[in-house]
């Protein structure tokens, strides 16, 4: 099991939220360490699991997915072949960013990008409403994004300081 955070590591961690493309030089500046200390903490949060990796975010309307939706999925039961068909048909979607399973009226909760409504439907129609799993799927579409952001409040006892992105 890891071991917690100490307030050292939080600040690591918030500051890899802003820039993990930051040096390790100047993480340690930014944190309050020498540069070794710090590379030894970093490593140890990326073993223990603390990090679970790390990313370029890239902005869907600019590389051509201006659709975002989110899709309430049931299925037609809970049976473990059900389950099992719905899961394989996700995993090898690359529309699918992500697929959670829900707790309420419906079984599960799909965020999907797409090129255009028409590429959507496409995927809804040739694909998840193909499976035989799945009952009905629910569709909202996206108007405008408010707030996004990848930024956890890692800071103990509260929120972490107000540096959210927009937008993208």
């Amino acid at each position: 099991m890891p071991r917690s955070l100490d307030r050292v590591d939080r600040r690591i961690l918030d500051e890899l939220q802003t820039d993990a493309r930051i040096s390790n030089q100047d993480l340690a500046k930014r944190v309050g360490l020498s540069s070794a200390p710090c590379w030894r903490r970093l490593r140890r949060l990326e073993e223990e699991g603390f990090i679970a990796g790390y990313a370029t975010l890239l902005n869907p309307p600019a590389i051509g997915l201006p659709i975002l939706a989110y899709a309430q999925v049931t299925l037609e039961n809970h049976h473990p072949e059900s389950v099992r068909q719905f899961d394989q048909l996700i995993a090898h979607r690359p529309e699918v960013l992500e697929c959670h399973s829900m707790s309420g009226t419906n079984d599960y909760l799909l965020r999907i990008v797409a090129a255009s409504i028409e590429a959507y439907e496409h995927f809804l129609s040739t694909h998840v409403l193909q499976t035989k799993a799945v009952r009905s799927v629910n569709t909202s579409f996206v108007l405008r994004t408010k707030k996004f952001t990848t930024r956890l409040p890692v800071e103990a006892g509260g929120a972490a300081p107000a540096r959210a992105r927009t937008g993208a």
